[in-house]
């Protein structure tokens, strides 16, 4: 049998963001899979846009990846008590392709945010957003990085041990979900 595919998506676009630090570990907790790290530095929805233009190939393109994934692990930040604007529009800008890529797919949300919360907010609104798409959420355990800025070493690795036992524990739920 193959390796997963996963599909890790930041909601932060900045290189060293801990939201990609967390997938990353994410990933190396996960175990063996084919790992994709999708690109959400896409054009701002336009409904005039799509009309005279269609959907913009860096949007098909997210869509396919997530249809093709076995499964999605999406880290957002927290801005002003909400997701990113980035991943907001990715949503919308994927939600106008005729796919349906997110039916049915099982999706782990973690986040990491630099207020004491570790971005609970955040991720409760991913959950609502998700919500009209229809994939298998997993709905525990819930990783929520506070002080991210801190959380990591020199090498990319988390620091604390019960964020890394919590964050295992994610990515053994999603694997038994993947194979459900």
């Amino acid at each position: 049998m193959s390796d997963p595919k996963l599909l890790t998506i930041s909601g932060s676009l900045r290189a060293g963001a801990t939201n990609r630090k967390l997938l990353a570990e994410a990933a190396r907790l996960f175990g063996p899979a084919e790992v994709t790290e999708a690109d959400l530095n896409l054009p701002l929805y336009d409904g005039d846009d799509e009309q005279a233009s269609g959907i913009p190939e860096a949007v098909q393109r997210l869509a396919d990846q997530i249809g093709a994934a076995d499964a999605v692990i999406i880290s957002t930040p927290e801005y002003n008590g909400a997701p990113s604007g980035v991943l907001k529009n990715a949503l919308d800008w994927v939600s106008r392709t005729s796919n349906k890529p997110w039916q049915d797919k099982p999706v782990a949300i973690m986040s990491a945010a630099a207020g004491r919360a570790g971005g609970e907010k955040s991720q409760m609104l991913l959950r609502t957003f998700l919500v009209p798409f229809q994939p298998r959420v997993l709905t525990a355990p819930q990783v929520h990085l506070a002080a991210s800025h801190s959380e990591f070493d020199e090498g990319g690795r988390l620091l604390s041990e019960l964020y890394t036992e919590t964050l295992e524990a994610l990515m053994t739920a999603l694997r038994a979900e993947i194979a459900r």
